[in-house]
């Protein structure tokens, strides 16, 4: 089932895909559902009970924050990261419901978190229920944040998916996109191209590309000039800034290391994962969680990959992105993005992936070659468990995105070394990595029960 490459990249408010954005854009899509309905100004008071994974690790997760940021009706692509939006409801005791009705609100007693309670259909899931003057019932929904930011209703659940849009080229399975390419003489990133252009004016795609790679970069450049301390009881201390210098002096020195280049990866990668932890934008690649992969291994494209490319810069980004999104939709497709359903090689496994086929397209790689770097990248990171310490976004989040996007790189270079064969096919290693999630503990599935987040230190 093909996702369109605007879902698997995305634009939103860190630490979390799927328990900040998911739960944001849940929130919102409620208040919509009130304006339809008429009942918006009817609206007394509105309650919300977080479940499961959404509950065990929501304080670490900003989900609290991310749930009012949606009940205000805010954008996460517009909002303004210098307002404290949710201290302003907290010192006022009242909410402006889709920025056009005030009610009382009070974070602490009208967001509950169910920690004992995992409803059957998601690991992250939460109900609203919007209540009227005689506290009648007003409207009710079950929400579920599937990964990736995208969320879904409970009628939406289920084992019928949702229809898939319609576009020129659907796929389902590595094999099938293959053979599309070459019964069509085209590239990967050119099917995906066609079908984003079938949704969409082609230059609006490219804008919209080229907006996705400014704010990749962006997060680059914002985490290397910030110092400080990440949000949380960690207190832990930005790595990125004091990479950078040490980067530099090495620089102006004119000292030389071979592997300095891997130095300069992990500092753009620590630097979007923090601005990730901190709460800042970020583009979901293909969750927030491993956001700092792709934009890592773009920026390494950008600086050394592209002089021995057959693309321009900009044609090398965008065969990158379009190539990536392909990855993920097979992802999505036949796994699962979500930490909490398949642990963290769902999110910085799937991020590496795809970011080491993107790669190797941007470089002129054959479709067995992207298969080849797709697949290395994803086989070495097969039962990576999600287990963050006090259930923030921070260890051990932040460095497996820099091991994530060396990885990803590697995984390039070996098949572009080769000529394309190879013995585990990527369709073989998506089942893998969906059979060895759903038989992962519970503990080791974003829930900060089990792992490190039980061995290595108490908050």
């Amino acid at each position: 089932m093909y996702t369109s490459l605007f879902d698997v990249f995305s634009i939103g408010i860190g630490p979390s895909s799927s328990h900040t954005m998911g739960p944001m854009r849940a929130a919102a899509a409620f208040v919509e559902d009130l304006k339809k309905q008429g009942k918006l100004l009817q609206t007394k008071s509105v309650q919300v009970s977080l479940y499961g994974s959404l509950a065990l690790t929501g304080e670490g997760h900003g989900t609290p924050g991310a749930v009012v940021y949606g009940l205000l009706g805010l954008d996460a692509e517009t909002l303004d990261l210098g307002v404290d939006y949710v201290g302003k409801v907290q010192s006022e005791q009242h909410l402006l419901l889709g920025g056009e009705h005030s009610i009382g609100f009070c974070k602490e007693q009208d967001i509950t978190m169910e920690y004992d309670i995992t409803l059957p259909e998601h690991a992250n899931g939460m109900r609203l229920r919007a209540w009227g003057a005689e506290h009648e019932l007003l409207h009710e929904e079950f929400f579920f944040s599937i990964g990736g930011g995208a969320i879904r209703r409970r009628a939406e659940m289920g084992d019928t998916p949702p229809a898939p849009p319609t576009v020129p080229y659907n796929f389902n399975s590595c094999n099938q996109l293959l053979a599309i390419c070459r019964e069509e003489e085209k590239s990967i990133a050119q099917i995906v191209m066609a079908n984003e252009s079938s949704l969409r004016f082609r230059e609006l795609v490219r804008r919209r590309m080229q907006n996705i790679c400014r704010i990749m970069n962006a997060a680059i450049d914002r985490g290397i000039a910030t110092p400080g301390v990440l949000p949380g009881t960690l207190r832990l201390a930005r790595r990125a800034p004091i990479i950078y210098k040490r980067l530099e002096q090495l620089f102006h020195r004119n000292e030389t290391d071979a592997l300095t280049i891997i130095d300069w990866i992990n500092l753009w990668a620590f630097a979007v994962a923090e601005e990730n932890a901190a709460g800042g934008r970020v583009v979901t690649a293909p969750t927030m969680g491993s956001a700092g992969i792709m934009p890592a291994v773009l920026r390494y494209y950008e600086r050394y990959g592209v002089n021995a490319s057959p693309y321009t810069p900009e044609q090398g980004r965008e065969v990158f992105l379009l190539t990536a999104s392909a990855i993920c939709s097979l992802y999505r497709a036949n796994a699962s993005i979500s930490g909490a359903e398949v642990g963290c090689q769902g999110e910085v496994g799937v991020a590496c992936s795809m970011a080491a086929g993107g790669l190797a397209a941007a470089m002129g790689g054959t479709l067995k070659q992207i298969e080849n770097a797709a697949e290395i990248a994803m086989e070495h990171n097969l039962g990576l468990t999600c287990d963050p310490i006090c259930g923030l976004v921070q260890v051990p989040c932040i460095e497996r995105n820099a091991i994530g996007a060396v990885k990803a790189v590697n995984a390039t270079r070996l098949a572009l070394r080769g000529d394309g064969s190879h013995y585990v096919s990527l369709d073989s290693v998506i089942a893998t990595m969906d059979e060895t999630g759903r038989n992962l503990n519970a503990g080791y599935k974003e829930t900060a029960l089990a792992g490190l987040a039980k061995n290595a230190l108490t908050c």
